[in-house]
This record gives C-alpha cells, sequence and structure tokens, in this order.
C-alpha cells in the first residue's frame, strides 16, 4: 500500500508512552511504525502525523481534519474522543455527533479512513461510570464502520485480549508503552494486509503480586496520576 498515510488524533496516535528522546516531541508511537513499514514496502509512500497529546475530540476536527484532507491522503487514521470520555459532566450525545459529522467528513474525502474502538482498560470500581461511556461510544464507532464499510477499516481495539496484560501499559495505566505501540502497529499492518518485518517479542512470566501489593500500587496510582487529572479537568 502505497500513497499518503496521515494520522489524526490525540496522545494515543502521537505516540505517547512510547518515549524516544531521538524524536522532537520524545515519542514514537504506533503510527510512526506504521509508516516506517509502508514506506519498505513502497519508497514512494509519504507519512505526516498531526496528532497532539491531550486534545479533546473538537480540537481534532477543528485544528486537524481540514489539513490532514488537503493533503489528499490515501490512508488517513481517526482515533478522538477519549479524553472526553474522560468528562464525565460532559453529555455524551453531542459528543457522539461531533464525531459522527467527522466520519462522514473523512469519508466522502474517497480516503481509506481507520477507525478504533477505545480498550476497556482494567480501572479502579472507582472509575466504573467512564468504562459504561466508552461501551456507548465503542458501540457507536462500530456502527459507522458497518455504515461506512466502503470505506471504512475498523480496528477493534477493545477486542485484543493481550492488551489485558499490565505489561502493555505505560505507568498511568491510560497510555500503551512501547510494548502496546509496537503490538498496535503490528495488528494493524496485518488488518490491512502490509507485508512487514515487526515482530512481537512474547513476555516472561507474568509478576506475581500479593493482595496488599496489589492494593498499595492502586492507591499510589490513584494519588500519581487519577486524582491530579481529574482536578486539573474540574479547573
Amino acid at each position: 500500500m502505497g500513497g499518503l498515510f496521515v494520522a489524526i488524533g490525540d496522545s494515543f496516535t502521537e505516540g505517547v508512552g512510547d518515549w524516544d528522546t531521538r524524536h522532537p516531541n520524545g515519542v514514537r508511537g504506533w503510527a510512526d511504525r506504521v509508516a516506517k513499514q509502508l514506506s519498505k514496502a513502497d519508497p514512494d509512500s509519504r507519512y505526516a502525523n498531526l496528532a497532539i497529546r491531550s486534545r479533546r475530540l473538537a480540537g481534532v476536527v477543528e485544528e486537524q481534519i481540514e489539513p490532514a484532507l488537503a493533503m489528499n491522503p490515501d490512508l488517513i487514521s481517526f482515533y478522538a474522543g477519549g479524553n472526553d470520555l474522560l468528562e464525565l459532566r460532559k453529555d455524551l450525545g453531542p459528543v457522539l455527533q461531533t464525531y459522527t459529522r467527522a466520519v462522514e467528513r473523512l469519508v466522502s474525502s474517497g480516503a481509506r479512513v481507520l477507525l478504533f474502538t477505545g480498550f476497556d482498560i482494567p480501572l479502579h470500581p472507582v472509575l466504573e461510570p467512564f468504562k459504561r461511556r466508552n461501551w456507548a461510544f465503542n458501540d457507536h464507532v462500530r456502527t459507522l464502520a458497518r455504515r461506512y464499510s466502503d470505506n471504512v477499516t475498523l480496528v477493534d481495539y477493545w477486542t485484543w485480549d493481550a492488551y489485558r496484560d499490565r505489561r502493555m501499559w505505560d505507568i498511568d495505566k491510560l497510555h500503551m508503552n512501547r510494548a502496546g505501540h509496537r503490538y498496535m502497529a503490528i495488528q494493524i499492518l496485518n488488518i490491512l494486509g502490509v507485508r512487514h518485518q515487526l515482530e512481537f517479542d512474547p513476555f516472561g512470566p507474568s509478576e506475581r503480586v500479593g493482595p496488599v501489593q496489589s492494593v498499595s500500587r492502586d492507591v499510589e496510582w490513584l494519588r500519581q496520576w487519577v486524582l491530579p487529572m481529574f482536578g486539573r479537568r474540574f479547573r
């Protein structure tokens, strides 16, 4: 598959969690890995990543879609809305409407569009409401993927059991780490039918964690990552 691949979205697509100081933004990510393999399959292929961490859906739509389409991409990946799901005070209905309009705009360009469900991250019970919002969002993404199946390829991230292993996640438990991004790249290339040279090194035995250590880790995670994140969002 040659042509131009443009990736748009938030931290998931920018590559947060796959830390690499050799890159200007400090990360690499699955999209860069996919693009490299596309270039090996076709040296004339090109790539642009417009994704910016922390962007809400409206920001991605307003800032990235038209510049991306102005490049006349053959393949465009669109993952956005995850940051909106984390805002319980935000009504999900308008978010889904905005997402629908964005998909319709992307599909109208004639490009092949990659859409993603969101993974059902194992969360502390206090965060259970966010999982229900994620389920509703995923159902909506799948509906749109079926509606526009001639142009849309669904990356059903939600169904991939490999991500139930905590070693696929960065310390904040919300972003994939290097292993997670690499596995994502492999799956996307397989879905696209692109021959590639990426391999996923199997993990060793899982670390055994006792109940006391598990609770301690959860408390520290809530203190370091969850409470500050929600404090910023409420402010």
